[in-house]
């Protein structure tokens, strides 16, 4: 099965639809962000920050979370999606079907449950991207759709840097993305690209090109009640990282310069990265985003 949908993706990448080249956009953009807790409220409303920092005033956005929710759940409104209540809780909550249905967005951006190989394996991922883009097809032709690319446990038995090189290729595209990208019906998919944008920070970092307050992995990641470390879910600081990935994707523009002092969605501080860590990620996320195939930007090549 693996093996056929990993050749699916090779012939999108020669033939099909797949995910051309856009247009930047002339103005902000509404969009609608579907997932769970790698979303969450914040990031989004981080995205919204920069985005109207670096010009596009209108940048406006709703979201429908859970907690590890699949694409599979959120398709069915009777399936109870752990967390719902308390996620969708404030003002940018819209119902997906709703949402989507309305075509009222410019750009959606889903993403997948992880673990991704359970998603794949247990929750038809393929099947149900297809249906949310189907679905948004039919109420917007020219809406732009996104396929965010997370990350996975940051313990993962198979270390955490190879799964960040590999998985956007063999999971998101190859088992994920491909029989969408195959189907020309279904039109372009672009990607948010940020497990790579983690795999070049990550080696960075490894090389001493750190910054005060990002030296390494684990400071991205946010403390867990009992004072351990989460090693799934990113502090503010790593959020900020996932919302200027999304903001050169959505907007095809460097993201150097903008600011890096936030707000959650709550309106409170947002845990902030110094200067020399948020000019690292800028520089970072903007020389993986042009580069990275599938995003809608005209590709660059290699320095």
């Amino acid at each position: 099965m693996f093996c056929a949908l990993l050749l699916l993706a090779i012939v999108a990448r020669a033939d099909g639809p797949n995910a051309p080249p856009l247009t930047p956009p002339p103005q902000g953009l509404r969009v609608f962000h579907l997932g769970h807790s790698l979303v969450g409220r914040d990031m989004p409303a981080m995205v919204e920050q920069l985005a109207r920092a670096a010009g596009f005033s209108d940048h406006h956005h709703e979201s429908q979370l859970g907690w590890g929710t699949s694409l599979r759940a959120h398709w069915y409104p009777e399936v109870e999606i752990a967390g719902y209540e308390q996620e969708n809780d404030h003002p940018r909550f819209r119902p997906a079907h709703e949402a989507i249905a309305s075509g009222d967005y410019d750009a959606i951006v889903m993403t997948e449950m992880v673990e991704l190989r359970d998603a794949i394996r247990w929750h038809d991922s393929p099947r149900y991207l297809a249906r949310w883009v189907e679905a948004a097809r039919a109420a917007r032709p020219d809406v732009r759709i996104y396929l965010y690319q997370s990350w996975h446990d940051l313990r993962h038995p198979e270390g955490w840097l190879p799964r960040l090189e590999r998985d956007p290729a063999m999971l998101w595209e190859g088992a994920v993305l491909a029989p969408v990208w195959a189907d020309e019906a279904l039109g372009p998919v672009h990607v948010v690209p940020v497990a790579s944008v983690l795999a070049a920070l990550t080696r960075a970092m490894a090389d001493g090109q750190g910054a005060e307050g990002l030296r390494a992995p684990e400071d991205l990641f946010r403390e867990a009640g009992d004072g351990t470390l989460d090693t799934i879910h990113f502090n503010g600081q790593g959020e900020y990282l996932v919302a200027l990935v999304h903001v050169a994707t959505l907007y095809h523009r460097p993201v150097e310069g903008l600011p890096h002092r936030l707000l959650r969605a709550d309106g409170t501080p947002a845990e902030a990265p110094s200067e020399e860590a948020a000019r690292l990620m800028q520089r970072i996320v903007w020389d993986v985003v042009r580069r990275t195939p599938h995003t809608g930007i005209p590709q660059e090549p290699p320095a």
